[in-house]
């Protein structure tokens, strides 16, 4: 049986395990009970009703939060000629071709946090799959990590781009800010996200398509969302 810190069972004391909290109230105790000394970063998690080994099912993708992540992600664009010029003119932390993958490769360099790469590189940044793959590094054109417009790619990541996908239960996790955001600021990104996910219900899908939704602080504990409060 897992044991909780003292901190955590205190903090649980002030949720109601069964209950649905409208959004706002959630937001707001998500941030009374954050138990850390530090600025947490807050966390919503969508049970779906999906069968992630259909293909047809899996979903996964990114979006770009209204308030930002509170974080600032280090950019890497592997690319070429203008898509490299274009990468640097929008504040790409890192740009290059095959000296950034040899780098990579020889170095075991990881001084960044997300890569962008246009389609010609991505044969030559496949052969790193065994590397990057398991970090989760590797590019996606469903997460608009893989495409042309490397401008747009880095600015939409430097606004707080957040990539999303199914795990092997059904369930999508997703940052939704931090601790010190203000309750406006954490109910728009919390929204927004619940309406993206919304829209990227699968056709295949019968039934109740978003089952449950709570959302947590870093080591804090799990509040239970009414989905019927995102109407209001």
């Amino acid at each position: 049986m897992k044991k909780y810190g003292k901190k955590y069972v205190e903090a649980s004391k002030s949720i109601e395990k069964n209950k649905l909290y409208d959004v706002k109230e959630a937001i707001k105790l998500a941030k009374e009970t954050s138990t850390t000394k530090f600025d947490s970063t807050i966390e919503v998690v969508f049970k779906l009703n999906v069968d992630p080994k259909k293909a047809d099912q899996q979903l996964r993708g990114s979006l770009v939060l209204p308030n930002g992540t509170g974080k600032t992600k280090k950019v890497l664009v592997v690319a070429k000629g203008e898509a490299a010029e274009a990468a640097k003119k929008a504040g790409a932390d890192y740009v290059g071709d095959t000296d950034m993958i040899d780098k990579i490769q020889n170095e075991n360099w990881f001084d960044f946090d997300i890569i962008v790469a246009t389609p010609e590189m991505m044969p030559v940044l496949g052969k790193l799959g065994r590397i990057l793959g398991p970090k989760g590094l590797m590019p996606n054109p469903k997460t608009g990590t893989v495409t042309t417009d490397t401008a747009k790619a880095v600015e939409d990541i430097k606004k707080g781009m957040v990539e999303y996908k199914t795990d092997t239960f059904g369930n999508i996790h997703s940052i939704i800010g931090k601790v010190s955001f203000d309750e406006k600021a954490l109910l728009e990104n919390i929204t927004y996200t619940y309406k993206v996910i919304e829209k990227a219900k699968p056709q295949t899908v019968k039934g109740t398509y978003i089952q449950n939704i709570s959302v947590s602080t870093t080591m804090g504990p799990g509040i239970k969302i009414d989905k019927n409060s995102f109407d209001n």
